[in-house]
């Protein structure tokens, strides 16, 4: 059988060619506009990411952690950065491929797993930007504690989290019923697992606080700031009607010592 982490590579490619929101990669029009300053950039599905929250572009070199598909490194890369992204997926890398040619600027791609030590350096970037993806892997410590390595002191990590209220629910029409157990982890439950992967939804985790908030924190992590958001801005979903946010976006600084 697969590694689950395979698997995963492999749904991500078929949600691509289906036309998967995350792996739409920028237009022509939006890159043009980051030329003119006009930008935005997400962690996690809505709200966008403060412009305070970053570095200096000019000269910086970032990290787009499982942040595949032509959507955020474009900008950064447009704005003077000099951009490395990693991530499992092929169909994600092609497409930070076909704009960096577009676009006419240099990007290091790298495809690799984060369950795995990242493929860099100590202390090789000065700023790490991680949407919303390390529920598709089982050990967060881990991704923590790789984020820490690979950034210089100083270095800022920008992370989207589920915060797991997501995987209670198999349906977000009212009512809302609470289905699954937490945490969701479909490798300690075969039933799961058969359903997921039926379902097309690869293997994904639920993360506690502990793991989220408190796995940066335990690898020497800073938080500076943080903001919380939703699935969507549609009355439809449920969870909107009730204002309960599914996801947290936080600004880590890795400390000087």
């Amino acid at each position: 059988m697969d590694k689950y982490t395979d698997i995963n590579a492999k749904t991500i490619d078929r949600w691509v060619e289906e036309g998967w929101r995350w792996g739409i990669p920028l237009s022509v029009e939006e890159c043009e506009k980051a030329r003119q300053g006009e930008w935005d950039v997400v962690l996690t599905p809505n709200i966008p990411v403060p412009k305070d929250w970053f570095v200096d572009f000019k000269g910086a070199k970032i990290l787009g952690l499982a942040s595949g598909g032509g959507q955020q490194l474009p900008i950064f890369s447009i704005l003077g950065a000099d951009c490395t992204v990693m991530d499992i997926s092929e169909r994600q890398l092609e497409s930070e491929r076909f704009v960096a040619q577009r676009e006419g600027y240099k990007i290091n791609v790298v495809k690799a797993d984060m369950t795995q030590r990242f493929p860099f350096e100590d202390g090789s970037f000065d700023l790490i930007f991680h949407p919303v993806s390390n529920s598709y892997v089982e050990d967060v410590y881990h991704v923590w504690r790789e984020c820490h390595r690979v950034l210089k002191p100083g270095g800022i990590l920008l992370s989207g989290l589920d915060n797991g209220i997501n995987y209670l629910f198999d349906d977000f029409t009212e009512p809302l019923i609470v289905k699954n157990a937490l945490p969701y982890n479909p490798l300690k439950n075969p039933e799961l697992m058969e359903r997921d992967i039926k379902n097309d939804d690869g293997v994904q985790f639920s993360h506690t606080f502990d793991e989220q908030i408190g796995g940066q924190l335990k690898a020497g992590f800073i938080i500076t700031a943080a903001f919380e958001d939703y699935n969507s801005i549609s009355d439809e979903d449920a969870t909107i009607r009730f204002k309960i946010p599914s996801f947290w976006a936080t600004r880590s600084v890795k400390q000087i010592l």
